[in-house]
């Protein structure tokens, strides 16, 4: 009989139809049926030894909840015997104009999250925010639901590993060679995955509420496509490709075939052949293969529209142009995809959400040594300087927005175009994570004539992590005007041009294992950020509105 393993994920939710992502114990045909009579089906499709399926549900009616089973072969599998959390649903947004909740959208967001804090690291590490909505929601069925959980990076750490995590790479193919304590391949991929999908909290939550997803670097290893003689030295290292074909692939099946609508998904020629397939595992490495020699022919980042709310997120890790002559943060194609996604039919969206899991503004200085370091290495002080550059790059992490100066350019001229005109959206908000702090900046451009929608900065981060007192004291002094006074020597001594924005902190820095939350509704925009407690509650940090 065909067991449950992994899920379900409800990934997409429209008016009408929904997806939802299973992984079972072997082939297997997987039926989603809801109280309300719509449903779905779909056989699943094999990688690597393992079976999964997503499952188009059709029939749904608009502004409604449903509560919905899973069956694998006929055998009901979800909910699971003698569950705590009430049943899973699936909640369908009403149509635009309908009034009530249905002009309104909720979304909340994070990113960074340890499923058990790594071997040999810091911990305890507080309580999960994730495990602490899943208990408030469960709670209390009239809670306020977020309509879609935005995950934006980190979701699964592929070199820092758990103790038990380290325990089975140890009795599966031991620690001596390397990558030693860290995945080297899709398999052991798979580990991560269960520990973190598998806790109970958030395998019910994550079965109820939509989820989009993005990498970042810990998806593959930290500081991933830092610079061209990272990767150069990292495509030296002989367990270097396995890995990095395997965290692509693994991210393929577990987190981007979710993100992607059932128009998308049924023109998607990948996920056509690893369906036909019997096995499609060489299907899926053939397409990872080319990711990896020519990142330009793949696209990870995509668009969903919630209504009057438009999400686009942004792959700002695997779509690099990393030669020193020509960094960006994005590749041309990538550019003109989000070109043409913030310029698509003016007028028809209120809020322009862009997800990127790398923050555009950041701590002043930080800012600052990273763009005086991009100028080093590429050659502004000479090539003894430009040495210098890679190494404290490498360092210290200087890879963000900041160290690719004419993408964070680009990004602001575009927010300009967005923003600007009488068919402009409310708010242009950037959503990040990664630098394990939440803050709000707000940007201002230097000569004027920026844009009519109100443009933020909005970083929270992490969701379940570490955050060490000498990170907390390093973010605290990036603000400082100490800080930004040193951040101008830097750029003085890097010879860089003033960025053409400026921007103020309008809120943090906050530390601790949070989620940030969003309701938009017409032109309004509302923030509030939440903060897990030990006693496995939220408690609001900062509540305040965005827009007028």
């Amino acid at each position: 009989m065909a067991e449950l393993r992994l899920g379900p994920l409800l990934r997409y939710a429209d008016g009408s139809t929904a997806t939802v992502w299973v992984e079972a114990s072997r082939p297997c045909a997987t039926e989603v049926r809801c109280a309300d009579g719509a449903s779905g089906t779909a056989h699943t499709f094999q990688v690597a030894g393992h079976h999964y399926a997503l499952v188009q549900v059709t029939g749904l009616t608009a502004g409604t909840a449903t509560g919905y089973e899973v069956f694998l072969d006929g055998t009901r599998v979800w909910p699971l015997p003698d569950s705590r959390f009430p049943p899973s649903e699936i909640r369908t947004p009403a149509a635009v104009g309908a009034g009530g909740d249905g002009d309104e959208v909720r979304v909340a967001f994070g990113s960074c999250r340890w499923a058990a804090p790594p071997a040999g690291g810091h911990d305890p590490v507080g309580p999960d925010a994730l495990d602490s909505l899943a208990a408030r929601l469960a709670a209390d069925p009239a809670a306020e639901r977020p309509d879609v959980l935005l995950l934006l990076g980190d979701q699964v750490y592929a070199d820092e590993v758990s103790d038990a995590t380290r325990e089975r790479i140890a009795a599966r193919r031991g620690l001596t060679d390397a990558p030693g304590a860290e995945v080297a391949d899709f398999e052991e991929y798979t580990w991560l995955y269960y520990e973190s999908w598998l806790d109970p909290e958030v395998r019910w939550l994550l079965s109820t509420v939509p989820s989009c997803m993005v990498f970042d670097d810990h998806d593959v290893i930290d500081d991933w496509n830092t610079s061209a003689s990272w990767l150069a030295d990292m495509r030296a290292t002989p367990w270097w490709r396995e890995r990095l074909l395997s965290g692509l692939m693994s991210y393929w099946v577990h987190q981007h075939l979710g993100n992607l609508s059932p128009a998308e998904l049924a023109t998607d020629p990948l996920y056509a052949a690893v369906r036909e397939a019997p096995d499609g595992t060489d299907a899926l490495r053939a397409f990872a293969c080319r990711a990896d020699a020519d990142p330009a022919s793949v696209r990870w980042s995509y668009r969903r529209d919630f209504g009057r709310v438009r999400l686009l997120m942004v792959d700002s890790r695997a779509a690099r142009v990393l030669d020193e002559d020509g960094r960006s943060m994005l590749h041309p194609g990538e550019w003109t995809w989000l070109r043409e996604q913030t310029l698509d039919a003016p007028g028809s969206y209120d809020h322009l959400l862009i997800g990127t899991s790398l923050p555009w503004l950041l701590p002043h200085l930080v800012h600052d040594a990273e763009e005086w370091d991009a100028a080093l290495c590429r050659g502004e002080r000479g090539a003894r300087w430009a040495r210098t550059g890679e190494k404290v790059r490498r360092g210290a992490d200087l890879e963000h927005w900041a160290a690719f100066p004419e993408s964070f350019a680009a990004l602001a001229e575009l927010i300009v175009e967005t923003g600007t005109g009488a068919r402009a959206p409310a708010s242009v908000l950037v959503l990040s994570g990664d630098v394990h702090h939440a803050y709000v900046a707000e940007p201002y451009w230097h000569e004027g004539g920026g844009p009519d929608a109100r443009v933020l900065q909005l970083t929270c981060s992490p969701v379940h992590n570490s955050v060490p007192l000498s990170i907390r004291m390093g973010f605290r002094f990036g603000w400082s005007a100490v800080a930004r006074a040193l951040g101008r020597r830097l750029r003085r001594h890097g010879r860089c041009s003033r960025p053409p924005v400026g921007w103020r902190k309008k809120g943090g820095p906050w530390f601790g294992n949070q989620l940030m939350f969003l309701t938009l509704r017409g032109r309004s925009a509302r923030l509030r950020l939440e903060q897990a407690q030990a006693d496995g509650s939220l408690t609001t940090l900062r509540e305040s509105e965005l827009t007028p």
